[in-house]
């Protein structure tokens, strides 16, 4: 093709004239490095579903459930519906569903938790330096951008320096989860069991509540999917990714319940329901003067999940590009650096441009390696991801959740002419080959060993 022959044309010119390496092999040759082992691949998954949701979400599952037992409760199922989702998570039904999931990922989910969850870095990260009132809206934007920003240029230089700041924040993290959880257990030693007395007073069992507070708990572990989308960078992907699945899901459900015990122990529900920052509250009851701990950990927390999402996502990207289901010159890695480099600054500027006119919670409201399971994992996660799709259309019924159905099947326009059918324009196989020398990338082969 044009852009393979560019491509070759580029290492020929680089190669001195009695070299016995050909060009074609060079470009054969070029993958992604396998950098991510156990612990890495486990950090990435733990450090990705610890980030701004278990600081924020509990009072919103708490004030749609209903009573502190029916919470603890959600949280317990939430882990257990990741763990089937981790196990069972694969590519079926052909061609154009995945376009319209790699579609709507690429465009909208991926760069929206990492806008998301970088504004919460930003809002956290403000908070000492704006005592007794709200950071400034264009200082959080400014903030969360120059986190994307940093973040992109981490990931663009060295998968390895990624992976590094990945395990140092994700131990930062646990180590801030387990000084809550702690916390909670003195509280509860001292006597302060008021609020598991009559601990399921007062719990919701409408359909509808259950599904939101589902999705209210499910936002704190998103990230429990990434590592599907970089198999191609784990070693022994086969053994390393079930591994690190089912250790880093249930050490994190685990910190999670232990966390809303804590806050259940510092806390009554009326206190639980007000609080605007449900960690500060619990920082001003517990820790006193050293409150500012708790934005420490919730900024350092936020800002690890927005490495793991971004890594991740540009992955997605990457991926979908390759599979033709996205321009070529996504699917190209850098040639010095072997870091998917268009694929990682595309999902900059889309969660860019999404942080600009948006907020945390207007962001949130948007929202294959095989190995075998027991067929009913997958059956039963298949149901609960249908209950919980069609619950909050039926019981309490949208105009957003329309936008977002017509957005999907918006992909069917792209998908027929440019994927099924084939058609490139010109004009885009010109800005392949320009984008391809001005950021000196080339394209890779899969590879599956």
């Amino acid at each position: 093709s044009e852009t393979n022959s560019i491509r070759i044309n580029r290492e020929e010119q680089k190669q001195p004239p009695n070299s016995a390496a050909q060009p074609s092999e060079m470009s054969e040759n070029l993958t992604l490095k396998r950098e991510i082992g156990l612990t890495s691949a486990i950090s990435l998954v733990a450090g990705t579903m610890i980030g701004s949701g278990i600081f924020m979400s509990p009072e919103w599952v708490l004030h749609n459930i209903g009573s502190p037992g029916g919470s603890l409760i959600i949280w317990a199922a939430c882990g257990l519906v990741v763990i089937f989702g981790a196990l069972s998570y694969a590519e079926t039904f052909g061609s154009l569903p995945a376009f319209l999931f790699a579609f709507t990922s690429i465009i909208v989910v991926r760069p929206a938790g990492v806008a998301a969850v970088s504004l919460s870095f930003a809002e956290y990260a403000l908070v000492p330096f704006y005592s007794g009132c709200s950071p400034p809206q264009v200082m959080i934007k400014c903030t969360a951008i120059s986190c994307i920003l940093f973040l992109t240029l981490v990931n663009c230089l060295s998968v390895r320096l990624a992976m590094s700041m990945m395990n140092i924040f994700t131990a930062a993290k646990l180590l801030a989860l387990l000084v809550i959880a702690m916390g909670g257990l003195v509280l509860l030693a001292q006597g302060q069991t008021h609020s598991f007395q009559d601990a399921f007073q007062n719990t919701n069992t409408e359909a509808g509540a259950i599904g939101i507070a589902f999705y209210q708990g499910l936002w704190s572990f998103d990230g429990w999917n990434v590592l599907n989308s970089v198999t191609e960078e784990i070693k022994k992907p086969d053994v390393t990714l079930p591994r690190a699945l089912m250790i880093a899901i249930p050490l994190v459900t685990c910190f999670f319940l232990l966390v809303n015990v804590s806050y259940f122990a510092a806390m009554t529900s009326v206190e639980f329901l007000t609080s605007s920052a449900i960690a500060i509250t619990w920082g001003n009851k517990v820790l006193g003067n050293w409150v500012w701990l708790m934005s420490l950990a919730v900024a350092l927390s936020c800002f690890g999940s927005v490495n793991g999402t971004f890594f991740c996502g540009s992955r997605v990207c990457y991926i979908a590009a390759r599979e033709g289901h996205m321009p070529d010159f996504l699917s190209m890695v850098h040639i010095r650096y072997f870091t998917p480099f268009p694929a990682l600054i595309f999902t900059s500027v889309v969660s860019i441009i999404m942080v600009i006119p948006a907020s945390f919670n207007k962001i949130v409201n948007l929202f294959r390696w095989v190995f075998l399971v027991p067929i009913i994992i997958p059956i039963i996660f298949l149901m609960i991801s249908i209950y919980l799709v069609l619950t909050p259309i039926i019981d309490q019924p949208q105009l957003e959740f329309f936008y977002v159905i017509l957005f999907i099947f918006s992909g069917i326009i792209f998908y027929f002419p440019l994927v099924h059918y084939k058609y490139c324009p010109a004009c885009l196989r010109k800005l392949t080959i320009y984008m391809q020398l001005l950021m000196e990338v080339a394209a890779t082969e899969k590879d599956m060993k």
